[in-house]
């Protein structure tokens, strides 16, 4: 792959009475990201100007009639859409929320044509007026791929997966098996290789009950499912080590001894992660062939229109995006020549090395029903 070439990077524009405009002009007010891809903004010119207005932001876009007139060096605007819209800063409203879908839509048929190489999403606030399951979701199942997307949160060297979807609490205990755990945690190492190059990553895997069931006194989940998907998947090959309890291995900072985590349900995952990463982390949809990432930006919509949404995930998020779609090729090319990373990891990453070395036993390591990380070989 050519180091110089600027990767072209669809960015949808979000709910239109949020903050996606607002993301977009900051993180692109940076000279240095017109140098590193070349953007193309699925959304509507008028929803954009008004934006820009609203919030005092110079900011200059191209509007282009199709992506592959977009252009290198400038903020490029597709319209997805010439009617009016109104625009009600910081409101839900269904037709706010169906605009941006209609931005993903576009997006989405012109991915089919390979017109662009990455998506990044703004975000869509999911409220009464319009219920919605989610952009991952909605692009998984749009693209009619096989198999299912796994999310994954990202910040710096901690990346958390969830193995199920957004449910009800009452019903993650019935949603969680075997085959699910196995399928996703297996979802989770392939990405972690090839979207993250990691020669030999290591995946934590979390319990479902208080104290990792304690063996068996809070629940079972952990002996008859949990335990034995972690067995199969050592089979496999994969270093999986588990199950831990989500408290202590949080709160204990022993997520930095892994590569991965497979969190079971969304609070399990979520909670501990937006705190660790200050609301500032990145969603990126494994599994799937196109590369979509997006800001892990909690109850947005009340900041828009105020000019305080914080851009810096957004960029990141671009970041990220360029940075798998470049290790994409890596490790599909062996013999191609690394490219640097763009998304810096700050962690240090030489006690995941040493800890792949058999070594005694360390009683601070977060109980385990399963085994010991340290006793890997």
């Amino acid at each position: 792959m050519n180091e110089n070439k600027k990767v072209r990077v669809a960015i949808t524009h979000g709910d239109t009475n949020g903050i996606g405009y607002e993301l977009i002009f900051k993180t692109f007010a940076e000279p240095e990201m017109l140098e590193l891809c070349t953007p193309i903004v699925y959304g509507s010119p008028k929803v954009a100007a008004y934006h820009r207005n609203a919030l005092g932001i110079e900011a200059n876009f191209t509007i282009i009639k199709d992506a592959k007139e977009a252009q290198e060096g400038r903020l490029n605007l597709l319209p997805v859409f010439d009617d009016e819209i109104k625009v009600e800063l910081g409101i839900a409203s269904e037709e706010s929320g169906a605009a941006g879908l209609r931005a993903v839509d576009r997006a989405l048929d012109d991915y089919r044509q390979g017109l662009f190489d990455v998506l990044v999403t703004a975000p869509i606030d999911n409220n009464e007026q319009f219920h919605f399951s989610g952009q991952s979701r909605y692009i998984e199942d749009h693209l009619e791929t096989e198999g299912q997307g796994l999310s994954v949160l990202v910040d710096d060297g901690l990346r958390v997966a969830l193995a199920t979807r957004n449910l009800p609490l009452r019903q993650v205990a019935e949603s969680i098996t075997k085959e699910r755990i196995v399928s996703n945690a297996t979802t989770l190492f392939q990405s972690l290789r090839r979207d993250f190059r990691l020669s030999n990553p290591r995946i934590a895997v979390l319990g479902l009950n208080p104290k990792a069931g304690d063996n068996g006194l809070l629940g079972s989940e952990e002996q008859e499912l949990i335990s034995p998907a972690i067995a199969e998947l050592v089979e496999k090959g994969i270093q999986a080590f588990g199950p831990y309890p989500a408290d202590t291995f949080f709160g204990c900072s022993h997520a930095e001894q892994f590569d991965g985590i497979l969190a079971m349900y969304y609070e399990q995952g979520l909670s501990p992660f937006r705190t660790l990463s200050a609301c500032r982390g990145i969603n990126y949809t494994a599994g799937l062939p196109l590369v979509r990432t997006s800001a892990e930006i909690p109850d947005s919509l009340p900041l828009a229109g105020k000019g305080v949404a914080d851009e810096l995930p957004f960029r990141h998020a671009v970041y990220l995006a360029i940075d798998i779609f470049r290790n994409r090729a890596e490790y599909d090319e062996p013999m191609g020549n690394p490219l640097p990373k763009l998304y810096k990891e700050k962690r240090d990453e030489s006690d995941k090395v040493r800890f792949a070395i058999p070594r005694k036993r360390d009683d601070r390591t977060p109980h385990s029903t399963h085994r010991n990380p340290k006793e890997a070989h």
